[in-house]
């Protein structure tokens, strides 16, 4: 992944109960969460598409973690070319610290904030040694348990913007008016449409990444979040292109969206 194909390489669920995740996004999503590493100091356990490609992790949170005030929430891991480099740039740009850097064989991976408060993963990777050119393939916008659209409501859309265009290499070029909601700026990688950025109005939310995962038919996935203990917090609605989207929540938690067509 030395040249990915966009920003957006892995995403993760922090939970305080690994186990009725796994079952509640194979409900929902039709994802399987593999057991544990065997040995592994950490509870992470990798999720598997339908397909056989991995889409993410889970990351089931310790004690310590959560007195330190970690809770039930999907977070992006974003490309770093040279980690180390662009930890520092996102730090002196009014970015904060939450995890030390850490290397493993994929790679080298550190937490930390945008300068509104959004939580994001730096991930330099380590490709395949028969595979230099490898990338991620968890981002892919037309398909059925891949993210389809990445979405942030953030404390100042126009700092946001600037931010995630200036470390990550975005660009604003689209917005959709929403009335006294402001703009939807819709954010790209070249050619690629990734999702969008929008004002935050409601300051008791914080700010987070909302990732839309594809689902084959949109009813359907409602009714199983409700089946199986999430709650919907925005009913499907009617996007460009004529598919729906929706927001739940997970039973731990952890806020997530879907998107994919009605059946008739």
């Amino acid at each position: 992944m030395t040249h990915p194909h966009v920003p957006f390489i892995w995403y993760e669920l922090m939970t305080d109960n690994a186990d009725a995740a796994s079952a509640f996004y194979a409900a929902v999503i039709g994802w399987t969460i593999e057991p544990p590493t065997s040995g592994s100091p950490l509870d992470y356990r990798m999720i598997k598409r339908s397909d056989g490609g991995r889409q993410g992790g889970v990351l089931q949170l310790s004690p310590a973690m959560q007195a330190e005030g970690a809770h039930p929430a999907w977070v992006p891991y974003l490309h770093a070319a040279d980690i180390g480099a662009v930890t520092t740039a996102i730090l002196g740009d009014g970015g904060r610290q939450i995890a030390p850097r850490m290397d493993i064989p994929e790679g080298s991976f550190a937490m930390v904030t945008d300068p509104l408060g959004t939580p994001l993963y730096l991930m330099q990777p380590n490709p395949p040694a028969d595979r230099p050119d490898a990338g991620s393939d968890v981002f892919a916008a037309a398909a059925p348990q891949h993210v389809r659209w990445n979405e942030l409501a953030s404390p100042d859309l126009a700092a946001a913007k600037a931010f995630y265009a200036r470390h990550f290499g975005v660009t604003f070029t689209r917005a959709m008016p929403m009335g006294e909601l402001g703009d939807y700026c819709f954010m790209d990688y070249g050619e690629v449409g990734l999702g969008a950025i929008m004002q935050r109005h409601d300051p008791a939310v914080p700010p987070l990444w909302t990732m839309y995962f594809g689902v084959p038919e949109i009813d359907a996935a409602c009714a199983a979040v409700a089946a199986n203990g999430g709650t919907m917090m925005r009913e499907p609605h009617p996007i460009p292109g004529g598919e729906f989207s929706a927001v739940a929540i997970d039973p731990r938690g952890a806020v997530f969206g879907i998107v994919g067509p009605r059946g008739a």
